[in-house]
């Protein structure tokens, strides 16, 4: 995800199978790129990624970016707590100086609850 995720444009399996391989590696076998096609046709089952059909090969892109997901995420986790409050302040708790200012910031910036 990390490449979809920072690529410009959809990349093809051959082109994310390429920049998997690491250089360094004594792998006696190279990674195919039915495996990486598989992996990417279990990512679009999933809703991570869509292909473009309408070139080929298949591009792939991310659905969403990387901030989109981590938030999905983030949203997930809440809802399956029963006690929201204690994790968030578990959470805020945790965060750095400036994670705590950027988080001021931004609560600032939606204005006062309409609840």
């Amino acid at each position: 995800m990390d490449l979809l995720w920072s690529a410009d444009r959809p990349l093809t399996a051959n082109e994310l199978r390429d920049a998997l391989v690491d250089p360094q590696s004594t792998a006696a076998k190279p990674l195919a790129t039915t495996t990486v096609l598989t992996v990417l046709s279990r990512l679009e089952n999933k809703g991570f990624v869509t292909r473009d059909r309408e070139i080929r090969p298949h591009g792939y892109s991310a659905v969403s970016s990387r901030a989109q997901h981590t938030a999905e995420l983030m949203h997930e986790v809440l809802g399956t707590t029963s006690d929201r409050t204690a994790t968030l302040a578990r959470f805020i708790g945790n965060v750095s100086p400036q994670e705590a200012e950027t988080l001021r910031a931004l609560l600032a910036s939606i204005g006062p609850s309409s609840e």
